[in-house]
């Protein structure tokens, strides 16, 4: 049974009630006994195409065939007949994707094309090589980055609620004004922010608090989806914070 995590009411947008975490979403998808779990999956590839992309690119690959080679890695993931018996207890999900990534790269690259027209389409947002051509020219191996590009698009999404969050209660330009504050700059200008917003000083320096508490709470929502234990949560977050330092 999947469980409903400490995180479970941040869960990203539209997923559907039955994927509580990435490994139920994936399990089912294999079992096809959920109608919508293609539609849901989507959503996960949202999160792992790209780190994917570029693990296979850092792995010399060129941008096609990388492109390739993801599209047809997720098509065999819901196509493979043993997806119902993988074992979420074994590990993390992001470990169990990259594993069966090498795996899948190690004896099916040369059917990735194959793959292609009737796997998964690629979310129109993802960007994949424009976005690899702005990492960092290091030697990082290809699992670091393929860890680097999965805690900054936790990040990313995390983000992105906090912003349609802050647009539904008509406060977008004062959470515009205060994301630098999560971001790891120094001190703001509270009082000039307070002068645009028509607030106190102190109403805005509390306002960018509960904003800091919120971020680390839909951090923690994404996170928690992408475990089957809760009590793993903060072990993913510590491992998330330390890729962005490699």
């Amino acid at each position: 049974m999947p469980h409903q995590s400490q995180g479970a009411s941040s869960a990203p947008p539209g997923a559907d009630r039955f994927a509580t975490t990435h490994w139920s979403l994936v399990l089912s998808a294999g079992r096809g006994g959920v109608p919508r779990a293609r539609e849901a999956l989507g959503k996960l590839i949202g999160t792992y195409w790209y780190p994917l992309y570029a693990f296979a690119r850092r792995r010399g690959l060129a941008c096609h065939d990388a492109q390739d080679l993801v599209q047809g890695f997720f098509a065999r993931l819901v196509e493979k007949p043993d997806l119902g018996r993988v074992d979420p207890a074994k590990g993390r999900f992001r470990a169990f994707l990259l594993a069966s990534m090498k795996h899948f790269m190690s004896n099916e690259r040369d059917r990735a094309r194959a793959f292609k027209r009737g796997g998964p389409r690629v979310p129109a947002s993802i960007d994949g090589e424009g976005r690899y051509a702005r990492e960092p020219a290091d030697p990082a191996t290809p699992e670091s980055l393929f860890e680097r590009a999965w805690a900054l698009t936790l990040l990313e999404h995390a983000l992105r609620r906090l912003r349609e969050e802050a647009r539904a209660s008509g406060k977008e330009a004062l959470f515009e004004a205060l994301k630098p504050a999560l971001q790891g700059a120094g001190t703001l200008p509270y009082a000039e922010i307070a002068g645009h917003a028509g607030m106190s000083e102190g109403a805005v320096k509390e306002a960018a608090r509960r904003m800091r508490a919120r971020y680390r709470e839909l951090l923690r929502g994404e996170v928690a989806w992408t475990v089957e234990d809760p009590a793993d949560v903060g072990d993913e977050l510590r491992h998330l914070m330390a890729s962005l330092s490699r």
